[in-house]
């Protein structure tokens, strides 16, 4: 009898666990695939981890061998730089990718760190190489997704060596606009997971800085801020802002 407990508790946790029955498959890996492809990609994702806010869902150094799919939450990557303080590299939102720091070495180069109650599924790297290697679509997508990320990085590069204080913070605020608006929440209001210190991190800025970046906008009524509630008011005023730097 605990056997078969035990069995339809595993069937339960593979169903929960699928892709094929997961909304946010559109944003996340199975992007193209078809319910053939979907369903063996079910078999691969092995498990969901649940992290509480503070807690590390993997640190540098330690071994690779998965990468994570953001089922909900929200995390920073970060690393401790020479003076000893942690350098923020990036935020992952719910249907967004963690983990591929750790290919080219096969050990992480930053720590993954949950900025509220977050889960994740579980895909094992060998177990999606080899499915990559039968599956284009898979392989097609993977390498979009690691694009994607290497534009990214490129991206936050030209930000803090050619923006002003204010334009990074602008931008900064209209990219968490455009990546909440692709998974269905508003464009305009929001809620900051992150501290202003690690804004501020992120974006080469001291904490003052971004304050006063915050406290400006407020007064221009670019932005109407209530402790870590973020309402945008005037997303054009923000986007020449921006384009003040270009011109």
């Amino acid at each position: 009898m605990p056997q078969n407990n035990a069995a339809k508790k595993i069937t339960l946790e593979v169903v929960k666990t699928a892709c094929s029955n997961c909304n946010l498959r559109e944003l996340c890996m199975p992007l193209g695939l078809s319910r053939q492809e979907i369903e063996r990609l079910d078999e691969m994702v092995s498990s969901r981890r649940r992290l509480r806010r503070g807690e590390h869902l993997y640190r540098a150094g330690e071994h690779f061998d998965a990468i994570y799919a953001i089922r909900s939450g929200f995390f920073k990557t970060d690393v401790l730089i020479e003076d000893g303080r942690d350098q923020v590299t990036g935020f992952q939102m719910t249907g967004e990718l963690l983990g591929l720091d750790g290919i080219s070495t096969e050990a992480h180069s930053c720590n993954a760190v949950a900025l509220e109650d977050s889960e994740v599924c579980v895909i094992p790297f060998s177990h999606l190489e080899g499915l990559s290697r039968e599956i284009r679509t898979l392989q097609h997508h993977f390498h979009k997704v690691m694009s994607r990320e290497i534009v990214r990085d490129h991206g936050v590069m030209m930000l803090l060596g050619t923006m002003r204080a204010e334009e990074r913070l602008a931008a900064f605020l209209l990219n968490l606009s455009q990546r909440f608006t692709a998974r269905g929440y508003s464009p305009a209001e929001f809620y900051l997971r992150m501290t202003r210190d690690e804004i501020g991190s992120y974006l080469g800025l001291k904490l003052e800085t971004v304050s006063r970046a915050f406290s400006r906008f407020q007064e221009e009524g670019l932005i109407a801020v209530q402790q870590k509630y973020v309402r945008i008011l005037d997303t054009d005023g923000l986007k020449k802002l921006m384009s003040h730097q270009r011109g």
